[in-house]
């Protein structure tokens, strides 16, 4: 079996979201046995980290639009992943893991580790350390800065 071409692509854009697609396939194809998407478990380990947020908050960290993260949680709702209350305003609600959340994040963290583990040990550790700061680093500036970038 020959491998894929993977041309070299000169817009940022478009390099950051062909390696978001293939790592998404890669998270995803690992964690469908348990029926959990890779946007729902980066949810649970957000809500996991943080706390209580409001949806707009979890937004933001998340760099997500509104319509899709609204879609996303609407489904982890169904299944009980998520308990929320209203916020001072009516219109907001704030969000955290409840214990089936909780319960589904602790069931999925082992396979989230083998796959973690695989890749960093293909890509060796420096490249993951790297990459992980600069995703980090690309993702903090656009969201601080915006447009006046």
């Amino acid at each position: 079996m020959s491998q894929p071409f993977v041309p070299m692509l000169p817009c940022m854009c478009g390099n950051f979201r062909r390696t978001s697609r293939a790592l998404t396939q890669l998270y995803e194809t690992a964690l469908r046995p348990l029926g959990l998407r890779a946007t729902q478990l980066t949810i649970l380990q957000v809500l996991s980290r943080a706390g209580e947020v409001s949806q707009g908050q979890l937004g933001e960290m998340l760099a997500m639009d509104s319509t899709s993260l609204t879609r996303t949680l609407a489904v982890m709702r169904r299944q009980r992943w998520l308990a929320e209350r209203p916020g001072k305003d009516r219109r907001q609600r704030r969000l955290r893991l409840s214990s089936s959340g909780e319960a589904q994040l602790n069931r999925a963290m082992p396979i989230w580790d083998k796959v973690q583990a695989r890749l960093r040990r293909k890509l060796g550790k420096q490249t993951w350390n790297d990459l992980l700061q600069l995703t980090h680093q690309v993702a903090g500036l656009i969201t601080t800065k915006g447009d006046s970038l």
